[in-house]
């Protein structure tokens, strides 16, 4: 909200939630915002339970994957975009490199569904509580959601994706993600 005038913000920490509190001159009152740690933290939670080895990387601010592959400096066809799909009207997730586009009609062959198409932000926001819309980590295990992954994203050794933030990736090894996740890979 544009404002004129000073702003005081005041962070606390509630319960595992950063509470940020914004108190703008002219307002009649306090803002309160709240953003969960959760993602980042519960995502390196269970790679640490399952004794994995990984790299987070924090870069600048970075909307698509791609944006985010060339802040980070890994290679376009390593980095792992999540895109939410409603199959036969279930949530799920697709995963492939940030280089790729999603072909509903081959995932939709593929899969051996009568349906696929695209989720709304608005579908899928509140599934992820604490991620960053658009910045769910390909991990629906953690969510209960499937997971399908693109044939070509399992031709490196490695896979990074967003860690529930636009600023932050994690990078691990393909064999430890697909051990962790058990996602279906077809040629999509």
């Amino acid at each position: 909200m544009p404002h004129n005038g000073w702003a005081t913000v005041f962070f606390a920490r509630q319960q595992g939630v950063l509470v940020v509190v914004e108190e703008v001159a002219g307002n009649a009152g306090l803002c309160l915002r709240k953003e969960a740690v959760m993602p980042v933290q519960k995502l390196k939670n269970f790679l640490d339970k399952n004794h994995v080895k990984y790299v987070s990387v924090r870069h600048s601010l970075a909307y698509t994957a791609q944006e985010v592959a060339a802040s980070a400096h890994v290679p376009g066809v390593e980095m792992a975009k999540t895109v939410m799909i409603k199959v036969d009207g279930t949530m799920a997730m697709a995963v492939l490199p940030a280089t790729a586009m999603v072909h509903v009609e081959r995932l939709k062959e593929a899969i051996g569904v009568r349906a696929v198409e695209l989720a709304s932000e608005s579908e899928f926001r509140d599934l992820f509580p604490g991620c960053e819309t658009g910045a769910m980590p390909p991990f629906g295990n953690l969510y209960d959601i499937p997971v399908y992954v693109a044939e070509k994203l399992t031709e490196d050794e490695s896979i990074a994706f967003n860690a529930g933030s636009h600023t932050e990736l994690v990078r691990l090894s393909l064999g430890d993600y697909r051990r962790l996740v058990d996602p279906v890979v077809i040629d999509f």
